[in-house]
């Protein structure tokens, strides 16, 4: 299971939430589980539904503990007996790439 969601603190005052959107971070890397972190969003890939909800929930309070308010937005990609998809869905589309600009690839020209 892929779970890909973004928490945020909101009614700080502040515009700036790098640093609490640390903390949410932290958890994530802390927990073991496959991540990665991109500008939107931090993705994790669980065995469980219950795994990836606690991580999720850990985030959440991380960020909770120092703002009034939180924002979440999550999904989800459920396909159970899969496992190792954080990068080999990356991996299946750089391919399909390649394959389109490998003139080769493309089969005979017709005229």
């Amino acid at each position: 299971m892929l779970v890909a969601f973004s928490v945020a603190p909101s009614g700080g005052g502040s515009d700036s939430v790098g640093d609490v959107v640390a903390e949410a971070v932290r958890v994530v890397r802390e927990s073991g589980l496959p991540n990665e972190t991109t500008s939107m969003f931090t993705t994790i890939e669980a065995e469980t539904w219950d795994e990836a909800m606690d991580v999720v929930k850990r985030a959440v309070e991380a960020v909770q503990a120092r703002a009034p308010r939180v924002s979440l937005v999550l999904k989800a990609d459920i396909r159970p007996g899969w496992s190792g998809q954080l990068g080999a869905k990356v991996e299946r589309i750089e391919a399909a790439l390649d394959d389109r600009s490998d003139p080769s690839a493309a089969g005979p020209e017709r005229a």
